[in-house]
């Protein structure tokens, strides 16, 4: 499959590691495209260029007619004969449409970049071969910024039938580096390699029990197979390596943290947890508390320092295990921080805290941006001598200003929200750091859990607790808006409380402020005073004003609470049972998840109402079918993570380990699976990777060392 004469690159190809030169070495690279593949997609080496994959193959022996071109089809390659071009419009609307025909139709293409390069390759009454993404306008075809070459018979018929085509830019375009550039320079690249210069990095004993294809087999099959078949063996088994070693790489940070991070030892549950858990508990314990109480407190009387994950849904009760372990570190003579992400929150949780402890001997603080002056220096001498057990804040707990006498335990709440630095400083505050548990309430499919967060401890709870009741989901869409009303009404007639969301994406996007206000006056109209009260929260309001409101809608002085995505997290209403989300196609479901989660708190039987538009989408309505249909966090996460990608949600985008190049965690879930358990099965017989075996392994996680994106999460 390789035609081109490699004899040019004689003095390159007696270099030791060919892999690790310059694209600008191979012909055909200026030193300006060089720089262009640097800055557009990253490729500075040969190695990089070979890892260039291609997104699809055309099959150069199944080329279409116009006339059978349909909707259905996603791409086109069709061969005709071009019979006028047009340069049409100004500025950024400049542009070039260009129509071709063949025996049975006619097809329309456009340019809007790169029209100076395009120009000079039409040449009116030549036959091309086009291939690109279809599209139809009134109902006919169309194949914008088509790849385009000058069709010769002779050369179709000595083409390889499977020809890829590469992810390029705009930019590279213009310079000439479309896809079949691409597949140019990398045949060059496949031509000088040898064996050697690509050696095998997975045991051979793996590979005949998989039925794996050989690295550099597959590296050859990936860019130019030979059939279908050739190509989805090499798809296989370079997807099953990028899993395999990033399975092996998340172990073995585990296993070194668990070798060498020392921890305080917290040897006993002591007195306070002793009576708090047999006296002053509000509630029995689920099953899944217990467990992940049983495991955080084994973790920290080994010696070594604690660091998991701690992954619970709405409701879960993940607050009061935080509380229990913080009365083991207490009992063992440590302080604890719990550290939120926003003031509402950290004050949410100091105050449930507070309650809880009423009838303890412990003293709990609260330190956050607000808390200033006279009472943020008490809070900071208490701290350091040892008189405050427990510390609640945002992000104000890390400042090197606050130190502790003796921190032994640290709880980082929806720790996706903090940066790496910011979490990091928390390990400085003792000689030796704090027990660290991370929560997060918005739930993690276990193959994103395991593979984002694999070099934690990974607890889940997945029990909700006893009596809670299933909040019943509607999606109404605007025509019903009448009939929501009155049933909002009576709710609030029954003595309940009632939240209103409105979409704000940007604090500043001054049309979504318009429709907060105009959603307020409406809702004001239809629940007029004084049978009814309306409290409004939004991003724009003073932090003082915001917090009346809310406490105003606490404390039910207020019945009706308008507000955006502010209460996502941290208000705690049980009174409040019924939620109305607008426009709520506007919404992630995660986040829909969580608005949600805010009634449903007390013992009334809870309802939220999707309000969309009548025109939504297929996704919309996908979205909207999940929540309806389920109140299991975890089930919405797998169809979040099925609909938008792992790219999109939060908090994964700081792990390296979803910097796959081919793999995909969603749809190769069942791959992850099992690379997982090679990789134990790996460890468990040989953890430095010392045996002949794996010595592959080794050679080649030492040669990536430092080239991906890798670090610990907490």
């Amino acid at each position: 499959y390789y035609p081109l004469n490699p004899c040019y690159f004689y003095h390159i190809s007696q270099q030791e590691n060919i892999l690790t030169l310059p694209v600008a070495y191979l012909k055909g690279v200026s030193a300006h495209r060089a720089e262009l593949l640097q800055k557009e997609l990253g490729i500075f080496t040969y190695s990089d260029l070979l890892q260039h994959y291609p997104f699809r193959h055309i099959d150069r022996t199944n080329v279409d007619t116009i006339a059978s071109l349909s909707p259905a089809q996603e791409y086109a390659y069709v061969a005709a004969t071009l019979v006028s071009t047009q340069l049409v419009g100004e500025g950024r609307a400049r542009r070039i449409v260009a129509k071709f025909e063949d025996a049975t139709g006619t097809v329309e293409s456009v340019w809007f970049q790169g029209i100076q390069w395009v120009q000079k390759l039409l040449v009116v009454g030549r036959k091309y071969l086009l291939f690109g993404r279809l599209s139809f306008f009134m109902g006919n075809p169309q194949i914008p910024h088509p790849e385009l070459e000058v069709f010769s018979e002779e050369k179709s018929q000595g083409k390889q039938s499977l020809e890829p085509v590469y992810p390029t830019t705009e930019k590279l375009k213009i310079r000439g580096i479309n896809g079949r550039e691409f597949a140019s320079l990398i045949r060059q690249v496949l031509l000088l390699i040898k064996e050697q210069d690509f050696p095998e990095n997975i045991p051979s004993a793996i590979l005949q029990e998989y039925k794996l294809m050989d690295r550099i087999m597959a590296m050859r099959q990936i860019h130019f197979p030979g059939t279908e078949q050739h190509f989805k063996q090499a798809l296989r088994r370079l997807k099953f390596e990028e899993l395999l070693m990033a399975q092996i790489r998340v172990q073995l940070l585990k296993m070194e943290r668990h070798r060498f991070s020392k921890g305080f030892p917290f040897k006993e549950l002591g007195p306070l947890f002793n009576e708090f858990y047999e006296q002053h508990l509000p509630f029995t314990l689920t099953n899944a508390q217990k467990k992940v109480i049983k495991d955080i407190r084994a973790d920290m009387a080994t010696g070594k320092q604690m660091n998991r994950l701690l992954q619970g849904d709405v409701g879960s009760g993940k607050t009061i295990v935080a509380l229990l372990c913080m009365l083991i570190a207490a009992g063992n003579g440590f302080q604890s921080v719990l550290m939120a992400p926003t003031e509402i929150l950290a004050t949410q949780h100091f105050n449930s805290l507070v309650e809880l402890l009423k009838a303890s001997d412990i003293n709990v603080a609260l330190l956050t941006g607000s808390v200033k002056g006279k009472r943020r220096k008490l809070v900071l001498e208490e701290v350091a001598a040892g008189n405050i057990q427990i510390l609640v804040g945002t992000h104000a707990v890390i400042e090197e200003k606050v130190i502790f006498k003796n921190l032994g335990f640290a709880v980082i709440d929806e720790q996706h929200k903090f940066g790496v630095a910011q979490r990091a400083r928390l390990w400085n505050k003792n000689t030796l750091p704090p027990h660290i548990l991370v929560m997060t309430a918005t739930p993690i499919p276990r193959t994103l859990a395991l593979t984002a967060y694999g070099d934690l401890d990974y607890s889940v709870m997945d029990e909700l607790p006893p009596g809670r009741i299933p909040i019943v989901t509607y999606h109404k869409n605007e025509s019903k808006r009448p009939e929501v009303m009155a049933f909002v009404r009576q709710q609030l007639e029954q003595g309940r409380q009632a939240y209103f969301i409105y979409p704000l994406i940007e604090e500043s996007s001054k049309l979504d402020f318009e429709n907060l206000m105009k959603g307020y006056e409406e809702v004001t109209s239809f629940f007029p005073e004084p049978r009814f009260y309306v409290s409004m929260v939004h991003g724009k309001l003073p932090p003082g004003q915001k917090e009346t409101n809310m406490q105003r809608f606490v404390k039910n002085d207020t019945q009706i609470m308008v507000s955006t995505t502010v209460i996502e997290v941290g208000v705690n209403v049980p009174n409040a049972t019924i939620m109305v989300i607008e426009s709520a196609e506007r919404f992630g479901l995660a986040q829909l998840h969580q608005l949600r989660g805010r009634v449903g708190r007390g013992a009334e039987k809870s309802f939220c109402v999707l309000l969309t538009s009548s025109k939504i989408g297929k996704e919309s309505r996908e979205r909207m079918s999940t929540m309806v249909a389920t109140n299991d966090g975890f089930k919405i996460a797998e169809k979040d993570l099925e609909l938008r990608g792992p790219g999109e949600i939060e908090g994964t985008k700081q792990s390296g380990a979803l910097n796959f190049k081919l793999a995909s965690i969603i749809n190769d879930r069942a791959m992850l699976e099992v690379a997982r358990t090679v990789a134990e099965g790996i460890l468990a017989q040989d953890n430095a990777l010392e045996l002949p075996q794996h010595r592959c392994i080794l050679n080649y996680l030492q040669q990536i060392k430092g080239k991906t994106k890798w670090s610990k999460i907490s």
